[in-house]
């Protein structure tokens, strides 16, 4: 397996492929899916620094029809999904290159298709739980998100205080911007996650401390030893 680290722009990724030409299409797709966006934000700015959801205009590219649709869904700000929309771009060109396996990282928002088992380590700052533990992904036909929201690690923007929420989805624009809002409300005094009917959501797992909550049907969680220094994270 190749594992690779890059970098454009504001976008800072692991790449996992099987093949070099598979790193290359992932590549292509996230740049490509990047500037689509960044040609859109020229027209409508809003778009880009708004915390609340925002209509695509008629015509936007598809990763802006992706971040609108999962911001609307979870109650956040369009930009809460970029990360795993850019992956999500990225996976569908390596699979378009013939990958039957391909996994981004952007930051902690995984994408990723998979023909074998994948293990994802959670990190969790200082949480109890963080660095020991990982999840075990089967394999499974199609595209899945696994992405992740903190309001203790990394620079993004949270109204919350949980060391980590991790979402599971087939969607991934709506697995990362359900981590973010989920993130901005969730508490440790509360007793569970309670989420509504009819999302794509298909498990959250978050941390806060030494208090975890767990929702949906999540894959099976195996101690490990989860190596920083494969953390995705800008050089």
């Amino acid at each position: 397996m190749i594992r690779e680290h890059f970098e454009y722009r504001e976008t800072i990724t692991t790449i996992l492929a099987d093949a070099d030409a598979h790193i290359a299409a992932a590549k292509a797709g996230m740049i490509a899916a990047r500037r689509a966006l960044e040609s859109y934000l020229r027209v409508d700015p809003f778009f880009g620094i708004s915390y609340s959801p925002v209509h695509a205009k008629r015509g936007a590219p598809l990763i802006v029809q992706r971040m609108a649709i999962a911001a609307f869904e979870a109650n956040v700000g369009p930009m809460a999904a970029v990360a795993a929309s850019i992956a999500w771009a990225g996976v569908e060109n390596m699979i378009d290159a013939g990958a039957s396996f391909g996994l981004i990282d952007n930051g902690g928002d995984i994408v990723f298709v998979s023909d074998r088992s994948v293990r994802v380590g959670i990190y969790a700052g200082s949480a109890l739980v963080s660095g020991k533990y990982a999840f075990v992904m089967p394999p499974v036909p199609g595209i899945r998100g696994i992405c992740t929201s903190s309001a203790t690690v990394g620079p993004s923007v949270s109204f919350g205080i949980a060391d980590a929420v991790v979402v599971f989805s087939k969607n991934p624009s709506k697995a990362d911007a359900w981590a973010t809002g989920l993130c901005n409300v969730i508490r440790p005094l509360e007793e569970g996650i309670v989420m509504p009917a009819g999302t794509a959501v298909d498990a959250v797992y978050a941390v806060a401390g030494d208090w975890t909550a767990k929702w949906g049907k999540l894959p099976e969680i195996v101690p490990t030893a989860v190596r920083y220094k494969l953390i995705t994270k800008g050089f």
